[in-house]
């Protein structure tokens, strides 16, 4: 994928399949693409945009906020709303919220380095969480952090800000020191969160990125207010306050 100018929306590629599968064609096909995922180091990424979901009724809700890295800030915020047309299904999730993540991402102007998604990359049973399916569908390096565990076995990370263990593969087919993520202090004695690799990122790159985008709060800050907005958005049933649609 391109970089794009300031001003310019974010070039997305024709989506190469279909959202409407059955549950098992899109096993199938998620067990496909996941052989496509490179991990390698992210080069000081200076844009990020941070994507979240939200539901209401029949519909799927999303928000994108770009933040500046260098200087802490929001430069951008976008979202779109659509129908669901896939239904719940554990480790199933990208194939219910990615057709709007798209929406938001074709209407980003910034020229985003990287997207980070709540929701797994790696740290998925077949290796092809959100994150992931995201950075490969659209060329875009990707980042998952998620509040919560899907799946793998850690130990404990230490209580200090930066802390990190790796998160290790628990399926019974897998290499047994298979790294699928990491699990990550991002404040002092809070909870950790989940960081794994989407697509074109790596571990120590992700957790650098993660840390980078903090603000003080457990949660990355461009996932955080995206996460605000779209539960602001959901209340309200439309943009108000610098949210653009």
């Amino acid at each position: 994928m391109s970089r794009a100018r300031y001003g310019d929306p974010v070039r997305i590629p024709r989506v190469p399949h279909s959202f409407s599968l059955s549950p098992k064609a899109a096993v199938a096909l998620q067990r496909r693409l996941a052989a496509q995922v490179r991990l390698e180091p992210l080069t000081a990424p200076r844009l990020v945009l941070g994507l979240d979901c939200a539901f209401s009724g029949d519909r799927v809700l999303a928000v994108g906020v770009v933040w500046d890295v260098k200087r802490q800030r929001v430069v951008e915020t976008r979202g779109a709303s659509g129908l669901l047309t896939f239904p719940y299904v554990p480790g199933l999730l990208s194939f219910r919220e990615l057709p709007v993540l798209l929406a938001v991402l074709r209407r980003v102007v910034s020229p985003v380095d990287v997207v980070l998604c709540d929701g797994q990359g790696l740290a998925h049973p077949r290796r092809f969480g959100i994150a992931s399916h995201l950075g490969v569908i659209t060329g875009l390096p990707s980042v998952g952090c998620a509040k919560a565990r899907l799946t793998g076995r850690h130990d404990h990370p230490g209580v200090a800000r930066g802390s990190s263990v790796p998160l290790l593969a628990e399926e019974q087919r897998a290499p047994r020191d298979e790294r699928i993520g990491s699990v990550l202090r991002t404040r002092d004695g809070v909870r950790p969160v989940y960081v794994s690799p989407g697509h074109r990122a790596d571990f120590a790159s992700s957790e650098a990125l993660v840390l980078a985008v903090g603000a003080g709060y457990r949660l990355p800050e461009p996932t955080r207010r995206a996460d605000q907005l779209v539960a602001l958005f959901k209340r309200q049933g439309h943009f108000r306050g610098g949210l653009l649609p």
